[in-house]
């Protein structure tokens, strides 16, 4: 890399890539990454379209295998693990995408009801009741509960989106392009949430995102990629102040 810092190295990792690689037929998406996400961290990736951001991140969750490298989530290789294994795995990791993907004909309580009884086979109402209106407070919007995602702002449903992801109580959150389509205000909140969430829950997250405004808010630690790689590290300040242009470009 061109810009590197030294992380705390104290907090344990909670995901490590290593000489990752993929490719799609001629096409080599990601050439040779290694990365680490350390526990209770905001770690911002930015990059143009089409670097391979969010196949780096498709590879953690196990939607994608590697061709080549490690990749280890809580200390174990994804793609040595069985199914039932995997699944396990996942429910300890959140992902938001892009629209919130919000279910359009359940209401908000229904939404976040699902995943508790799918996921983690909870019965007892009463009990999920409780997390309901936990997460409805957490994300700002215990009024919403009854209402439809048809009647709520691209902003609310992104609450709500997020509000559903962390009701499972991930430990990692992955959080792909999580104010884009938003004006600034409500991109402001979205990323005051994140951090909020950071605090609130101990989740450690990577944050994909074009948006330097919610990088320069939520960001403990930002890489930068490149056609497929890794070609900068460090905080806002170092690398606002890189003597490297394309990367200073990404700040202005």
């Amino acid at each position: 890399m061109d810009e590197q810092i030294h992380t705390d190295t104290n907090k344990e990792a909670v995901i490590k890539l290593e000489h990752l690689k993929k490719s799609f037929g001629s096409n080599e998406v990601l050439r040779d990454i290694s990365m680490e996400l350390r526990k209770g961290e905001n770690l911002v990736v930015m990059g143009r379209s089409g670097t391979g951001k969010s196949v780096a991140i498709k590879c953690i969750v196990g939607l994608l295998c590697q061709d080549e490298g490690s990749l280890r989530v809580f200390g174990e290789e994804v793609d040595t693990l069985s199914e039932e294994e995997l699944r396990k795995l996942r429910i300890r990791i959140g992902f938001l995408f892009q629209s919130g993907a919000l279910y359009d004909s359940m209401t908000v309580r229904e939404n976040l009801e699902f995943p508790l009884r799918k996921v983690l086979h909870l019965n007892d109402q009463k009990d999920i009741d409780e997390r309901v209106t936990e997460i409805l407070e957490g994300v700002g919007l215990p009024d919403a509960i009854d209402k439809m995602p048809s009647e709520l702002s691209g902003g609310m449903r992104k609450r709500i989106g997020l509000a559903r992801t962390m009701i499972l109580k991930p430990e990692i959150m992955l959080y792909d392009e999580p104010t884009t389509g938003l004006d600034p205000i409500t991109s402001r909140e979205i990323s005051e949430l994140i951090l909020s969430m950071q605090e609130r829950y101990q989740v450690s997250s990577i944050i994909i995102t074009h948006d330097i405004a919610c990088a320069k808010a939520t960001a403990n630690r930002v890489l930068v990629m490149d056609k497929g790689t890794f070609v900068a590290e460090g905080t806002i300040d170092e690398l606002e102040k890189s003597d490297n242009e394309f990367i200073r470009s990404f700040f202005k």
